[in-house]
């Protein structure tokens, strides 16, 4: 103990003389137990009161325990406090001590990373003890410093090991009510992406009870969640709620209820609801069109339909194909081939483009009736549109030929889809092995089952049904058990859209392995890749700048059958442009209508803003007119991308003349607009015109935002900001 003795002596005038003696001594207890003490124990005591921190003094690894135990040892050596009554405790229980864990994180409070690093620590140690105080502190730490990704990870942990009572923790009070809210919108955020319906109805209700309002996004978000359960009831609920706290709905609100109640075949109340949205000044737009144009195709009220396709062309909306495949899928379903094709034409005239959907539901309506020879003559006229036929098409010639009980015929398709490099589907395997099934092959639809699983396909709900009903067609009842026993046994998989949305997520959040793995798994579960989740892997990543990834994908995607849309090219030409190869960008949007894609008006935005934004306003114009000359609306958006660039040319009269037109036509000006057109008369030096556009966005009711404030003062020193701002409203109200 000499040793130690010496050390004790050595601090005896220091402030904190009996905790570091204790630490002293109970350090040598713990390392007693581990190795012989060294003077580097020591001297890390002491460290705290050393100025030159050096890794001479003191050198360990970052990820190694007695690098996060020496860690919570120097805590609590600068500030005693956090030994509370943990101050006895050996340095490898350090982790399972919960209070003492708080408080070291509530000491660090300015140090996030660390905080997270030590909190990771700590969970991943054996006897760690899920608190929900914990979970908070780390949040608290974590969301005041901006640290909203980590906050996204502690969240879901807390999703994960099922700990509800974090939610009551943050309501009641345990952090800042802003931090609360920031956290309770995180954690409904992540019910949302796993579609937990419950628990975002759980958390939703516990919020607004409580005063602590979720944003509307998260509100739309939960009404998706319910559309895609089917929890109509539940979603009027929330619907309702919301109105009874102020939370203001917008479009997407409206919209995704409208599906709602579409998906249900409630058209009526859908249409009430337009109504309802109108007189509070929320107007239809393109996606509410659709929806309704869906909803009343599918319950065959094809002349209302037809009626709101003349209504969106009165209005000046945007009509695409997706406007009128509906109707066309409706007026085949119900075997009315010559007003589908009528319509079909009507919407080339009008400027939209055949899909492929479009001539796959051609395909359909005339296999619906039979007419198999009929629906193979639009076999070229797909190929001559510079489509190639995809898994859809194959699967409705082959639901063509099961129904005339020509399975043999569906089965020499499958070879050929293969040979395409068409991967078939849980569908194309359940429509053979259902024609299987009624001409009474049950061996044939046996071996079909096996060979999807050996294919990496696993048969879903509905090939197990169809097993058992052919099984109990002919009177095989054993065998109609052993399926039975064997859906129960494997039990229901995880749909498209939930891997789409899941994969979605986590290319938002940069974690590309991520995604292909669960794309791998998605596949291996019987759900091959199709066009929304080629766009969806494109379009994440060329956000996150890897293009040579991106080419690779997209001939993979041309390898599986399947042909770029609008979507993948905006996508691309979107990358192309924000890494400043623009000429790369207008050849790839030139190529477009020879791939048989017409722009978007999210297309020619990002050209327009591409351009505008470094004075090539030629282009820029070029680009505007085009759209307008093919019935293509620019939006706001656009219009804001061509007015920044115009004010950054200092070109402010022209500005102002797309800013009339905006407000005389539509669409109308945003905060964005008016922040755009301040900034361009103070680069002037135009206060008064500012300040006219200032008081006119508040008379608008457009709340202006720190962007707003920062073109209006950016002149002035920032000690004067603040009182400017106060001044500004007092002389503007």
């Amino acid at each position: 103990m000499t040793l130690y003795a010496k050390a004790s002596k050595s601090i005896i005038s220091r402030k904190y003389l009996k905790l570091q003696v204790k630490l002293i001594f109970f350090a040598s207890i713990h390392q007693s137990h581990c190795r012989p003490v060294c003077l580097d124990d020591i001297a890390y005591l002491n460290i705290v009161n050393c100025k030159d921190m050096s890794p001479v003094i003191y050198s360990i690894n970052k990820h190694s325990d007695s690098y996060f135990q020496n860690f919570i040892l120097r805590a609590i050596l600068e500030k005693p406090y956090v030994a509370g009554n943990s101050l006895w405790i050996f340095p490898d229980h350090y982790h399972a001590d919960t209070e003492l864990l708080i408080r070291v994180l509530n000491s660090i409070q300015e140090k996030p990373k660390m905080a997270l690093k030590l909190f990771r620590w700590a969970e991943g140690k054996p006897g760690f003890k899920y608190s929900e105080f914990l979970f908070c502190t780390i949040l608290d730490v974590l969301v005041q410093h901006g640290f909203m990704k980590s906050a996204y990870w502690v969240v879901e942990r807390v999703v994960s090991v099922n700990l509800p009572g974090v939610i009551d923790v943050l309501i009641d009070g345990y952090v800042n009510s802003k931090i609360s809210v920031k956290v309770l919108d995180l954690a409904l955020w992540i019910c949302t992406k796993k579609e937990n319906a419950e628990l975002c109805l759980l958390v939703f209700d516990k919020m607004v009870r409580n005063g602590l309002l979720p944003n509307v996004k998260n509100c739309n978000r939960i009404l998706r969640v319910l559309r895609n359960r089917g929890f109509i009831g539940k979603a009027r609920e929330v619907y309702r709620i919301m109105g009874e706290f102020g939370i203001q709905p917008t479009i997407v609100t409206y919209n995704t209820l409208l599906d709602s109640f579409c998906k249900e075949g409630k058209v009526q109340e859908a249409l009430d609801l337009v109504s309802e949205m109108q007189r509070r000044g929320c107007y239809p737009n393109g996606v509410t069109y659709n929806v309704l144009i869906n909803g009343l195709s599918k319950k065959g009220k094809f002349a209302q339909a037809k009626g709101l396709i003349r209504e969106m062309l009165n209005k000046g909306l945007t009509v695409s194909s997706y406007t009128y495949n509906p109707l066309i899928s409706g007026y085949c379903e119900n075997g009315m081939l010559v007003e589908a094709l009528d319509l079909a034409k009507e919407m080339e005239m009008g400027g939209a483009s055949p899909t492929l959907s479009t001539y796959n539901t051609f395909m359909y309506g005339l296999c619906k009736q039979g007419r198999v020879a009929d629906a193979w003559q639009w076999y070229p006229v797909v190929l001559k549109n510079n489509f190639v036929p995809d898994i859809v098409s194959y699967n409705t010639l082959i639901s063509g030929y099961c129904r005339l009980g020509n399975a043999r015929a569906a089965m020499l398709l499958l070879h050929e889809l293969r040979h395409r490099n068409l991967i078939p589907t849980v569908v194309t395997y359940n429509t053979i092995i259902d024609g299987l099934c009624k001409l009474g092959n049950l061996e044939d639809a046996r071996k079909l089952k096996d060979e999807m699983v050996d294919n990496g396909i696993s048969p879903d709900v509905y090939t197990y049904t169809i097993l058992v009903n052919g099984c109990c067609r002919v009177g095989n009842l054993p065998m109609a058990k052993e399926f039975f026993d064997e859906m129960l046994h494997k039990g229901l998989q995880p749909d498209r859209f939930a891997y789409t949305t899941r994969i979605a997520g986590e290319l938002k959040l940069g974690d590309i392995s991520k995604a292909w793995t669960l794309q791998e798994e998605m596949l291996a579960k019987g759900f091959p890749p199709d066009m929304i989740i080629y766009n969806v892997f494109v379009g994440g990543i060329c956000k996150l700048g890897n293009l040579d990834e991106a080419y690779e994908l997209l001939k993979k995607m041309v390898c599986d059958g399947f042909v770029p849309d609008h979507v993948t090219y905006t996508s691309i030409i979107l990358a192309y442009l924000e890494i400043g190869h623009l000429r790369k960008a207008r050849e790839l949007f030139h190529e477009m209508p020879s791939k048989g894609l017409s722009p978007t008006v999210v297309t020619y935005t990002v050209l327009i803003h591409a351009h505008a934004v470094l004075g090539r306003l030629h282009l820029a114009f070029m680009y505007f007119s085009e759209m307008k000359e093919k019935g293509i609306l620019p939006n706001v958006i656009t219009y804001n991308a061509l007015m920044n660039g115009l004010c950054k040319c200092k070109r402010l009269d022209q500005a102002y003349a797309y800013f009339t037109e905006m407000k005389e036509k539509g669409p109308v000006p945003n905060k964005y607009t008016y922040t755009i057109l301040i900034n361009g008369n103070i680069d002037l030096d135009n206060w008064s015109e500012a300040l006219h556009l200032y008081k006119e966005m508040l008379d608008a009711g457009i709340q202006p935002d720190s962007c707003t404030y920062s073109a209006l003062l950016k002149d002035l020193n920032k000690d004067y900001k603040l009182y400017a701002v106060q001044y500004l409203d007092r002389i503007v109200g």
